[in-house]
């Protein structure tokens, strides 16, 4: 299905992720942020860049790898992105929901 994200014509799932992260751009974290009720700080871009990396070099994603990085902690994950960091986060991202996510 497609969704209207910052003026484009964005593939989604049932759930809101992007299908093709080649679609996603700042642009489109930014409003995803925004309807989540998110103002984007330069640290939670860092995650965001974080989480992409970890997409690109296919690797899985979850909160104990999080807590393990030592790139954030998981008390300021949460405080960042509310609600289900990781579903929130990734989201953003324009990445797939992670499998450790029900």
């Amino acid at each position: 299905m497609e969704e209207v994200i910052a003026n484009k014509s964005i593939k989604v799932n049932e759930e809101g992720y992007l299908t093709d992260f080649a679609q996603w751009d700042k642009s489109i974290g930014l409003e995803i942020a925004t309807k989540k009720g998110i103002e984007m700080t330069d640290r939670h871009w860092e995650v965001v860049d974080y989480l992409q990396d970890k997409h690109k070099k296919e690797e899985a994603l979850s909160i104990r790898g999080i807590k393990k990085s030592g790139i954030f902690n998981v008390k300021e994950f949460y405080g960042l992105f509310p609600g289900g960091p990781l579903k929130v986060s990734t989201m953003i991202a324009g990445i797939p929901k992670p499998k450790s996510c029900i």
